[in-house]
């Protein structure tokens, strides 16, 4: 059974501690009551809710600290999330990638809208992150593409990456705005120029080199 589990450092502790021995840590877990569903990416809410992907069982999941309640929002099939992220409001948008699209999921509705990639062959949204607009910046790793939602319109650009088979995964975005991708099939990074959305790729200095994800 998979669980939610939680890290909270002392941080109260943490100037009177050495650098050689690191702070403690409590952990608490919660095992999720649907077993069986990989679940995935928690994220925290405004409200200090945790939300979190079902991406096997077709769901996103929440679950409330206080009581220990869990919630469960059931998405169109097929949604497979594969992460989420949450605005300011509280709405969680989610990466469809079994069902190529990315969902806006209202916790005090249940409602979901579904904005659908422009480009069929972009089968698999990945990983969802905000940029300091407030709109989302992604990655399409089996279908090899970049991408971004707009927010405000629902518009999705989509950029394709020039190496084969790059399967484009990690993403963050600095605070100019710029996003920056881990090209996880090949040993190379790649940025985006948010302006003119001019996609550069820079090559890792070992050919073995694989790189997955950003903190």
């Amino acid at each position: 059974m998979r669980t939610i589990t939680l890290l909270v450092s002392a941080l109260g502790g943490l100037a009177a501690s050495s650098l050689s021995a690191p702070p403690a840590m409590d952990i608490k877990e919660w095992p999720v009551p649907w077993p069986n569903t990989f679940t995935r990416d928690p994220y925290v809410a405004p409200d200090g809710r945790v939300f979190f992907c079902g991406m096997a069982g077709n769901y996103v999941g929440v679950l409330d600290r206080a009581t220990g309640e869990f919630k469960r929002f059931e998405l169109p099939n097929p949604a497979n999330p594969h992460n989420l992220i949450i605005d300011a409001k509280g709405i969680v948008w989610y990466a469809g990638n079994g069902g190529g699209h990315i969902g806006r999921l209202d916790p005090a509705t249940g409602q979901v809208t579904k904005y659908p990639m422009p480009d069929p062959t972009a089968r698999d949204p990945h990983t969802l992150v905000w940029d300091p607009a407030g709109d989302i910046w992604f990655t399409v790793q089996g279908s090899n593409f970049v991408g971004k939602l707009t927010v405000a319109t629902g518009a999705i650009r989509l950029i394709a990456v020039p190496t084969s088979s790059a399967r484009p995964y990690g993403i963050v975005v600095e605070p100019s705005g710029r996003p920056w991708i881990a090209l996880f099939g090949t040993n190379k990074l790649a940025t985006v120029d948010p302006k003119t959305f001019a996609l550069r790729e820079i090559t890792l200095p070992r050919a073995e080199t694989r790189v997955a994800a950003f903190p």
